[in-house]
Parts: C-alpha cells; structure tokens; sequence
C-alpha cells in the first residue's frame, strides 16, 4: 500500500505544524500494529475523555459504509451523546468485511469498556485504509489493551500523523476563544487525500474542545457547520466508505453547559469553530493526491443555495477542467460546458465568468475584453479563483478542489502494492 512516507509532501502544504491550544479533560496515545506491511508507522490512536464528553457527529451516506460507521451513528442514538473512548486504526479500512468486521468491532470495543469501564455506546471507533481485507479481531483490541497504560496530554503532531494514509503531510488547525468569560481551545485533526467527495463530511476527522456544551449543542453545531465546510470539497468525486467527522466537548474549562445551539453567547465560538473546519477541509484538497494547484469555485446568483451547490460541484470534479487548469490552460469553455451539463436552471445568454478578477465569458459568449495572457495568469498559480454569475436569484455556494494531474494516476495505481 502507498502510504504518505512513500509520497513527496505536497507543493501546497502549510509550511509547518500549527502551534496548538491545550485542551483539557483528554489523554491519547499513538501505537504502531503492523498494519502497514513491512513498514514501522503508527496506526492506532486511542483517545481517552476521563471525566467523560459530549459527542456529535456526521458521516458517510455511502451505501457499502463500514460497520465502524454504523457502530458510531448507533452510539450517537443509544447513548444520547456521551463518549469516554475514541479508537481509530489505519491501513485498513474495515469496511466490506462481513462478519470479520463485525467480530473485529465488538472485541475493540469490548477491550475499550474494559480499560476504561465505560458503557458500549460511549465507545467511538473509526478505520481506514484498504476496503475489503478482513482483519483478525485481537490485532486491534489486543491494542487497546496494551497501549492504555501509555495514555497521557495528547501530541497533537502524533495524533494527526498517525491518522494518515496517503496524506503526504499531517493536518490539524486549532484556537482560542472566550466563551461566557473563560478561555475555551479548540483543536482539529484531520486525514484525507484521495477518495474525497464528501456525502456528508469527508474521510476522517475529530474536533475536540473543552467548552461545556450539552450533546445536542454539539450535534447541531458539526451538522451546521460541516455542511459549510466539508460539504463544499471534492478532490476526485469519490465518496469513501469511512468518512467520519467527531466533535468531542469535555467540559473540562469548566462552567455550565450550554444546552442552546443558538445561544447568543455561542457567537464567537461558532465563528472560532468554522475557521478550524475550514482550515482542515481546505488542508484536505491542498494534499489532493498529486495536486499542484488549490481552486476556488464560487457560483452566485443561482436559482437557489442547492442549485448552486450542485454547478459548482459539476466545474469541480471535472476532469477536463481539471486537467486544463493542472496544465495552465485558460480554457474557460471547459468551465462553460461543466455548468451546462447539469440540468440545473442555467440561461446561456445570462452566465458571467471569472478566471481571477479577469472577465472571460458574458451575454453568451466570449467577453469583448477578454485577455488570453490575463485568463493564462490566472489559472498559472498555485491558488486558482473561479466565479459564475448565473444572473437568476439569489442562490449561491463555494466549493474548494485541486487540479488532476498524473500524480493522481500513480499514486492510486500504486495504492494496494
């Protein structure tokens, strides 16, 4: 299997790991298995909540999901909320393995109720990796087990390598900020690279906080807020089977829950929380497999925010305008063709079009100003910006993807060997 040690980090990479916050009322330790054949990496994480946290969450809408996924939206309803243990394994993804992934879920949940005493349904667990290949039981919960003497103050620079599959750098985004006068962190990991087009969210991803928030506070809040945010990026318009998006609240900066998802004093929080998503979901598509370029699509004055969302997925997972822009090409038809194949409310003659702040195409045709070597330098950069006007409502949404470049091509032709 490639893996991100076997893969040049990407040109779009951060320039280092964030500094980030502490967070309070969590211990993790990172553990190699072996899973990764013949290579020594971690690829166990397993998070710890002492005093116990509230939990939402959202995931794949894949149809062939893995049982780890159905095993966390049942936690979510049975145990209202409430988590003490989080488990997540790489290099295998557990999904399409039977009764094999059935027996290896419950004996890892089952040694995670025994480390910790806590209840079934306060046990998360997540994998990712290979689809497929059936792996025995004890390997993971035999883990558990072994590394939970180990647990202590999380390295987030651990936590988030040991997550990864083939990202080719480690993702994580946090902050600080007052909530109700108290000084409350905020801390995100995230894995992904290829297979992305989230259904929901997308890949792996966990979001803890110490603010007191009730259970409710934080489903309401990653549903909202990874709709603005996950939901708007697509590297390859592959849904995994996997994808799961945890956001854990300890409590542990202390103070009464708050119970109302729209409370007031949220604000702040709330914004401090989408630039965190943000930040990890655009980390995301900059380690696109084989990306050289990030790409902005903004589409405004649609029929409506759905409709939008829809064209702007269709110029974002196009191959051809993909391809176009890896190589340079200011070929704006390619964008044209890519609004029009949608079956959305589209009148030609009122589309506008942007590469950059260079007007290409308006009225139905080619802009009376339109600069070849403009559009070219626009689309000639690492960061890429491209705007439609549709000229019929008010309907708008923005989507983030990379460019397609044979990187894509070898690093995936390469994935199982």
């Amino acid at each position: 299997m490639a893996t991100a040690s076997d893969l040049p980090v990407s040109p779009l990479a951060p320039a280092r790991f964030p500094d980030l916050p502490k967070v309070g009322g969590i211990e993790a330790v990172t553990h190699s298995l072996g899973l990764y054949k013949g290579k020594v990496r971690d690829d166990l994480l397993v998070m710890h909540f002492p005093e116990g946290a509230s939990v939402g969450g959202i995931f794949t809408m894949s149809s062939t999901r893995s049982d780890d996924v159905d095993r966390c939206r049942a936690a979510l309803k049975a145990g209202g909320g409430t988590a003490r243990v989080l488990v997540v394994n790489t290099g295998n993804s557990n999904a399409f393995t039977g009764a094999a992934g059935i027996a290896k879920n419950a004996a890892t949940i089952a040694s995670a109720r025994k480390m910790s005493a806590c209840g079934e349904h306060e046990v998360f667990i997540s994998a990712t990796g290979v689809i497929g290949e059936p792996l025995p039981p004890q390997i993971v919960s035999g883990g558990v087990e072994a590394v939970w003497s180990g647990l202590g103050a999380p390295d987030w620079q651990k936590v988030a390598n040991c997550i990864r599959t083939t990202d080719t750098f480690a993702k994580a985004a946090g902050e600080t900020v007052d909530l109700n006068r108290r000084n409350v962190s905020i801390v995100g990991v995230a894995k992904g690279s290829g297979m992305i087009q989230p259904n929901m969210a997308t890949t792996l991803n966990y979001l803890f906080t110490d603010a007191a928030l009730a259970p409710n506070v934080c489903q309401a809040l990653i549903s909202r807020l990874g709709d603005l945010t996950y939901n708007c990026i697509t590297v390859d318009s592959d849904t995994s089977t996997s994808d799961t998006l945890l956001f854990f609240a300890t409590g542990a900066a202390g103070g009464e829950p708050i119970h109302d998802p729209d409370d007031p004093r949220l604000a702040g929080f709330v914004a401090a929380m989408h630039r965190v998503l943000e930040d990890l979901a655009t980390q995301i598509v900059r380690d696109g497999e084989g990306a050289s370029k990030i790409i902005e699509i903004r589409v405004e004055g649609a029929a409506s925010d759905a409709s939008a969302k829809v064209i702007a997925c269709s110029i974002a997972n196009s191959p051809l305008v993909k391809t176009a822009i890896a190589a340079g090409d200011a070929n704006w038809g390619r964008v044209v063709m890519a609004i029009g194949k949608t079956a959305e409310p589209v009148e030609r003659d009122q589309l506008t079009l942007w590469f950059g702040d260079h007007l290409v195409a308006r009225d139905g045709a080619r802009a009376p100003t339109y600069s070849e070597e403009a559009a070219t330098r626009a689309v000639s950069g690492q960061e890429v910006f491209i705007r439609a006007d549709l000229g019929l409502g008010h309907g708008r949404a923005r989507v983030w993807t990379c460019d397609f470049t044979d990187g894509y091509v070898k690093i995936n032709g390469a994935y199982r060997s």
